[in-house]
């Protein structure tokens, strides 16, 4: 039987009181990870993410012969660049466990080799589809097998060429996107990705800091091989996505005060800050700087009333791995929140529309399953679930940590199963998220 834990219980008037540097990023740090490894000299990487999903990447550059070293105290790695596209040979599959992005990139960047490779994950990885990184890589000239036809354990055959193409992303996704250029590279000819609205884009930003020449006119990013790659020195920004759940709470949870230091702002993650604002929320940031050509800034989040809005479109794309948070916050909001044209949600670690809809109803919470997204009646108690009621974070990370969130809101004993799972990408969340609780 899987085993519950308490979660975090706020006392009396308590709100999150403090200043907390959170995780550096994990899409950063995944990418910071495989770079580093083709690049030429050694590659430092600063308040590198050392959570599993991260983990799992290292353990696989690694296994393919790339020299990392890990200070965990200081939270820098030094990966040692092996200067060339191809990796040492092995008959061993490489293990992601739950990392969807380190799946989907190295799809992209092992996919001209000269000597096959085998890549699988668990039981969640292994439900989430995969058909759409491999359709455009085998147009560029590779050959993956997947299981039926679209889940891991997927097969990358020997190849030795790889060709530039153009291709049209039929939904928004950087995860494929940034496959592509990581073919791209090692591709004969240019490689141009068109995408239907912009998308994070911290590959282009990461390659250009590497080297590589890569140009974006607008929905159009186009990227030339051949350039060499050489390694830097990488200062990673506090992750946005691990951010949200503290902005978020502490703007919902009375006699709140929060300072988030040196947190990345690039403007295809903010999404989540223009959501918050167009709810009526009033963040400030401060030292803004920026490094590797990724801005930062310190940001100062005060509790105070929201309204409900339509999300919808662009926004969504901007802020998908934040919109479990968000539709917590649109709980306790003014007015009814919709979300729709969010239907990459059910493609995550878990379907976040189905997953959200169902724990949040176990707070008593009004909310209505849609096929792209949920609709969300505002200004809501939530009330602490039966003693015969748990909450599960089916192996969701942020679901995990959306949960532990609200169960503050209840002022009651909350307990949650698969709680590890917050481990894939925040592995202090919760003891950082009791450290907060203080009254003013």
């Amino acid at each position: 039987m899987m085993t519950a834990i308490a979660l975090p219980q706020r006392k009396g008037q308590q709100g999150l009181v403090g200043t907390l540097h959170v995780p550096g990023d994990k899409s950063l740090s995944h990418r910071a990870l495989m770079l580093g490894a083709l690049a030429v000299g050694d590659t430092v990487i600063d308040r590198c993410l050392l959570a599993d999903d991260v983990l799992h990447t290292r353990s696989a550059l690694t296994q393919l012969g790339t020299e990392i070293d890990v200070n965990p105290d200081q939270q820098t790695v030094v990966v040692h660049g092996r200067g060339r596209f191809t990796f040492a040979p092995t008959v061993k599959p490489i293990d992601l466990g739950n990392a969807g992005t380190a799946t989907r990139l190295l799809l992209g960047m092992l996919s001209r080799q000269p000597y096959p490779l085998t890549i699988h994950g668990d039981a969640s990885l292994s439900q989430r589809p995969l058909m759409r990184v491999c359709d455009p890589l085998q147009q560029m000239g590779a050959t993956i097998d997947l299981r039926a036809d679209n889940y891991l354990p997927a097969s990358i055959h020997a190849n030795s060429s790889l060709k530039g193409i153009t291709y049209q992303l039929p939904v928004a996704s950087a995860q494929v996107k940034s496959a592509i250029l990581l073919a791209g590279l090692q591709a004969q000819g240019a490689t141009s990705i068109i995408e239907p609205v912009p998308t994070r884009d911290h590959t282009e930003r990461l390659l250009r800091a590497f080297g590589a020449d890569v140009e974006r006119h607008g929905k159009v990013i186009t990227l030339q091989p051949g350039s060499l790659l050489e390694g830097q020195s990488i200062h990673i920004p506090g992750d946005l996505s691990s951010a949200a759940f503290f902005i978020v709470a502490a703007l919902i949870i009375p006699g709140s005060h929060l300072v988030l230091p040196a947190v990345g702002v690039n403007p295809t993650r903010t999404g989540l800050l223009t959501i918050l604002e167009q709810m009526g929320a009033k963040i400030g940031l401060s030292q803004l700087e920026t490094l590797n050509g990724e801005p930062r800034a310190s940001l100062t989040i005060k509790s105070q009333s929201l309204k409900g809005i339509t999300i919808a479109g662009a926004q969504v794309a901007l802020a998908i791995d934040e919109l479990p948070i968000i539709a917590l916050a649109a709980t306790q909001a003014k007015g009814e929140t919709i979300i729709r044209d969010a239907q990459e949600l059910r493609f995550k670690e878990t379907d976040r529309i189905k997953t959200v809809v169902q724990e949040l109803k176990k707070f008593g919470v009004h909310i209505e399953e849609k096929s792209d997204g949920m609709v969300i009646k505002g200004q809501q108690e939530l009330m602490a679930p039966p003693a015969d009621t748990v909450l599960d974070s089916h192996g969701d990370h942020r679901l995990g940590m959306m949960l532990a969130v609200a169960a503050l809101l209840t002022g009651g004993k909350v307990l949650l199963k698969q709680a590890e799972a917050i481990g894939i990408s925040y592995p202090t969340f919760l003891a950082d998220l009791q450290s907060l609780l203080k009254s003013q």
